[in-house]
């Protein structure tokens, strides 16, 4: 059962209290402007009008100039000279209490302030166009910055002046002219009209006006956060202590409670609640014994098991291949557990592998294994290990002699274990058990090499005459978790468990639109999705709700907390993500497991990789690429007894609105089978060297790696004289070392941190990230923490960087070039006379400057002068035909449009897409107000992302039935405009802002030969400023000899 409930736009603003806003449409609001009858000011208003007007003048002066702060004193003593008498703070926050949407008036740190990290000084010493970015740190402690605060004043910014788009999803200040402004000045001081019109007419009779506005504005009177006065003084309901788990508020509570306040208007657009469930207890064919009872009793307070449980255990007392596909925290990890110990009791020889996807969660898993098995009489000697790229060389031969269970992963299994399986026969010929955890995490490129790796791990284990090992594997809730599971193992009996007996609490779905900065001026756009999601992250906090956010945004958070004295919080507040030292990672987990954090900013859902379900609430900023990872990530906070909450707070992206208008969908629309691929022969000839490396290969082998085996073997390995294959000698001495089953191994640029006299590594990054997150001038976040790049070198792949407290962040302003330079080779498409092309492609990126931004706000442009980054790759292209380029132009599509959406189209077909790249199109580009010179070919062109891969000739070899299967993903897609279905990226770096699905679905059939009917298209009317940026593709020369394969 659930209770669904969906915000409803009000029909009128209430009047009655001063500090509640309504979030009612601008239409709406215009009515009630026109509908107020005129009211007789009292003289105290015509005086407050006065006060207004003088600092509407002054803050629209100041706001048209950038490097003018709008502190307070600064305001005041303008102001005070119009007036010609002294400015009270009690008359500034009357005007607040009238205008709460419209003013800022408050206590930041002063470094919210700062837009330059450089000095002028140090520009003009140098005489460069590029800045000197090495102001060095001011902090004392790590964490916290210890700053004095400041008392701005400013208006919310209402200007209709001209803002240069950017392809940022940020905006650049408006550039005003002087009737602009005066403008806005008219505005701002008629909205002031209309809030005291509106005062007047709500006062009850018998109340004074004034008294109301001036009772109101006390509570909008600043505080220093800082001031002493603040310790005397009892503290406000949000500064009181932090409860405890045990004592925290409902989720209900803190719900109604998020209403009531005061900087609510409606954001909550969906909110739907899964009511609680109970348990549903499973029997045992076979009773466990005594000391398994105990056992389970004693180290994890179970009495019973829940029906999947023992359903599962069923199925593999029957000697059968189990996938477990339940809710989060539903107690899967016991389902191997079980029979591990029943087999270590009739045989204490057995072995068992559990494999994880990270080692975090390996660790976590590892722990909760030895307190069952210390709990177990007869078993406190088995022996527990984890094995894997951190293990030391001199234990590994101990764990292999001596360890009944390994902790591993499969990068371990593929790169140390089967390479010497000799080594290992020992513990596989005593092989039960293999359990794998997360199953839905193998998909996609890592799926389809996990799966060629457990097809070699499976004929190892029968070469040494071991066929009886049991494969067990738990997921999330997935679609068709059996057949995912056959693809996986190779195996063709499968018995699936889907349904969960575990008890669950009571769940709460909010689907957050952040609210317009104005009702009445909708056009400026909706608040910063990162200010609503860590703003409602401070809120759950302060209430002991323990949370965990799935964004980058640790720096606003840390600011925020700092600026409100909230340094408690902060303290329990700690990011996790990719790249991290061991040691950092270590210590982050271990406060994890402690449960001495109330929130952890996360890049990614299974990137935490430890036991988080004792967190209580999940916030998503942003829709996380699809329906199944949204579930999962939902499905993060939450234990079988308590209530939780999970909250998708809106970007504005298409995908994003989407779900907003249709929340429906989260909950009900199909996820989408995982994809694995069996049938890529590059990948398949890179598992059979390593195959053969282990044990030479012969054709009956393809029984685990199916028909395409006898056509490799023949092909690119080597075979003696009794008809066994054997690696290739370029693949020797060690094949697995040429094959990342995590894809191509990327280049790692190292970032070293220079504040201090002896220069320290921070973390490694990999080269896609660092070609747009490391340059001269940018700011890169480690551990929340800000730092400012110093210098660059592509030669030595290192980054020298300098810590800075900046309350900004950069985005780089680049292009990236992709151009075929050489043909290769040459296919036809068939029933086309179009041809596909395969060959050399350069790939070339310039950083030439980027964007300050706070709050989605651009504070600076900065130009720098920075080499371009020059590669080659291989790639194919194909060219669009010029009929329908022409046919395009015609009906008002933008052909640059219609190539990224065709080229996202085709990547979202190709199961190797992961290790491809194309051409994204920058809406700060395409949308342009003047005419770029830098124009592009009409082609579709894709290229190997890491330079050593074959993805693009694999590409090249199915480019005709990829066209197929992405033409028809388009067609019979139902969405309007787009979506991840069709023809959006998660991945595209410009946010899929310059797309068309229209413009895609024309190039394909164009390239099919399918007919285009003209009559059929309707003209588009483009509302985007702009050129068009494409002109007809130029010949590619092909090297001699080249013919078109048919």
């Amino acid at each position: 059962m659930k209770r669904v409930m969906k915000r409803k736009d009000p029909s009128s603003t209430s009047t009655g209290q001063l500090s509640k806003k309504s979030r009612t449409s601008a239409k709406d609001k215009g009515k009630q402007k026109q509908d107020l009858e005129p009211v007789t000011w009292p003289e105290y208003f015509q005086d407050l009008a006065k006060v207004c007007a003088a600092l509407n003048t002054v803050l629209a002066f100041v706001s048209s100039r950038k490097h003018m702060a709008t502190t307070f004193p600064v305001i005041r003593s303008s102001v005070e000279g119009l007036l010609k008498r002294p400015l009270d703070l009690a008359r500034v926050a009357e005007l607040k209490a009238l205008l709460p949407e419209l003013i800022k008036f408050a206590y930041i740190a002063r470094n919210e302030l700062r837009i330059h990290a450089e000095t002028l000084s140090q520009q003009q010493r140098d005489g460069r166009r590029s800045p000197d970015f090495s102001i060095p740190s001011s902090s004392q402690l790590p964490g916290v910055e210890e700053e004095e605060h400041v008392l701005i004043l400013e208006f919310a910014e209402n200007s209709r002046g001209k803002r240069e788009k950017s392809g940022t999803g940020v905006s650049l200040p408006p550039a005003m002219t002087p009737a602009q402004t005066k403008k806005l000045i008219e505005q701002r001081d008629e909205r002031f009209t209309h809030a005291v019109d509106e005062l007047l007419v709500a006062t009850p009779v018998g109340e004074d006006p004034v008294i109301l506005l001036q009772t109101a504005a006390r509570d909008h009177i600043p505080v220093n956060p800082k001031s002493k006065s603040l310790t005397r003084a009892a503290p406000p309901r949000d500064v009181l202590t932090i409860p405890s788990p045990e004592e925290r508020p409902s989720i209900d509570e803190v719900i109604q409670e998020l209403r009531d306040q005061e900087w609510y208007r409606g954001q909550i657009v969906d909110h739907r609640t899964f009511e609680a469930r109970e348990a549903r207890q499973g029997s045992l064919d076979q009773p466990l014994s005594e000391t398994i009872q105990q056992a389970l009793r004693d180290a994890r307070k179970i009495n019973s098991l829940y029906l999947h449980q023992a359903a599962a255990i069923n199925s593999i007392a029957k000697k059968c291949h189990v996938i477990v596909s339940t809710s989060t925290a539903s107690g899967k990890s016991v389902i191997y557990q079980v029979p591990l110990l029943r087999m270590l009791e009739e045989d204490p020889r057995a072995t068992a592998i559990f494999v994880y996807p990270t080692k975090a969660l390996a660790q976590d898993q590892r722990t909760a294994l030895e307190q069952l098995l210390w709990s177990t009489p007869g078993l406190r000697f088995i022996k527990v290990a984890t094995y894997d790229g951190d293990t030391p060389q001199e234990r590994r031969a101990e764990i292999r002699e001596s360890a009944s269970v390994i902790f591993t992963n499969f990068d371990t299994i593929h790169a140390s274990i089967l390479p010497h399986e000799e080594l290992w026969r020992s513990f596989l010929g005593n092989l039960k058990l293999m359990a794998v955890d997360e199953l839905h995490y193998y998909s996609d490129l890592f799926g389809s090499h996990v799966a060629q790796v457990v097809r070699r791990f499976r004929r190892v284990c029968s070469a040494i005459g071991n066929r009886d090992v049991i494969f067990v594997s738990c997921s999330a809730t997935i679609a068709k978790p059996a057949q995912h599971m056959k693809r996986l193992f190779g195996i063709e009996q499968v018995e699936e468990v889907t349904e969960d007996g575990a008890p669950s609490g009571v769940k709460d779905y909010i689907v957050w639109d952040p609210p317009f900065v104005d009702e009445q001026a909708p056009k400026l756009g909706r608040k910063s999705s990162i200010s609503e999601a860590t703003g409602l992250m401070r809120f759950l906090m302060k209430r002991g709700i323990r949370v965990i956010l799935f964004c980058k945004a640790m720096k606003t958070l840390r600011a925020d907390l700092s600026a409100e004295g909230r340094l408690d919080i902060l303290a329990k507040v700690m990011p996790y993500r990719g790249g991290y030292s061991q040691e950092d990672r270590r210590r982050i987990e271990n406060e994890a497991f402690s449960g001495n954090l109330l929130g952890i900013v996360a890049t990614n859902a299974l990137e935490l990789g430890v036991d988080i379900g004792v967190l209580d609430a999940v916030i998503m900023l942003g829709f996380p690429y699809g329906i199944a990872n949204f579930r999962q990530q939902a499905g993060r906070a939450g234990r079988r007894a308590r209530d939780s909450l999970a909250v998708l707070v809106a970007d504005n992206l298409p995908i994003d609105q989407h779900y907003v208008q249709h929340p429906d969908d989260l909950f009900t629309k199909p996820m989408s089978d995982l994809m694995v691929d069996l049938d890529s022969k590059v990948l398949l000839e890179a598992h059979l060297q390593c195959a053969a490396h282990e044990m030479p290969l012969s054709k009956d082998d393809d029984v685990y790696f199916g028909p395409l085996l006898g056509e490799l073997c023949d092909t690119k390995l080597s075979r003696d004289k009794d008809g066994w294959y054997h690696p290739h000698p370029k693949f020797l001495p060690y094949p697995s070392r040429r094959v990342s089953i995590r894809g191509v191994e990327e280049d790692k640029y190292t970032l070293v941190d220079i504040t201090k006299d002896i220069p320290k590594i921070l973390e490694e990054i990999e080269f896609s990230r660092a070609l747009f997150e490391v340059y001269e001038g940018g700011v890169f976040m480690h551990q929340g923490l800000t730092f400012i790049v110093k210098e660059v070198s592509h030669d030595t792949k290192m980054a020298k960087v300098i810590r800075a407290d900046v309350n900004w962040i950069t985005s780089p302003r680049d292009f990236t070039d992709v151009d075929a330079k050489q043909t290769w080779r040459i296919r036809a498409i068939p029933d086309s006379p179009h041809l596909t092309y395969f060959g050399r492609v350069d790939v070339v990126t310039v950083v030439y400057g980027f964007y300050k931004i706070r709050n989605k706000r651009i504070l600076d442009v900065v130009d720098v002068d920075t080499p371009p980054w020059e590669r080659q790759s291989t790639g194919f292209w194909l060219d669009v035909p010029k009929p329908i380029l022409a046919l395009m132009r015609s009906k008002g599509l933008r052909p640059a449009e219609a190539i990224h959406s065709a080229c996202h189209a085709w990547m979202n077909q190709f199961a190797l897409a992961a290790e491809l790249k194309t051409e994204c199109k920058a809406a700060e580009k395409e949308y342009k107000v003047t005419a770029s010179k830098r124009k592009r070919p009409a082609r579709l062109v894709f290229y190997d992302a890491f330079g050593k891969s074959d993805a693009s000739a694999q590409g090249f070899d199915h480019a005709a039935e990829i066209l197929r299967k992405a033409h028809d993903a388009i067609e019979r897609c139902p969405c309007s405009e787009g979506c991840t279905n069709c023809i959006h990226s998660a991945k595209c770096r410009e946010e899929n802002k310059v797309s068309s699905k229209l413009g895609a679905l024309l190039v394909l059939r164009g390239l099919l030969n399918l007919e285009n009917n003209p009559e059929s298209i309707p003209e588009r009317v483009d509302e985007e400023t702009g050129f068009d940026t494409i002109v007809e593709a130029d010949y590619v020369r092909a090297v001699d000899g080249v013919e078109v394969e048919r």
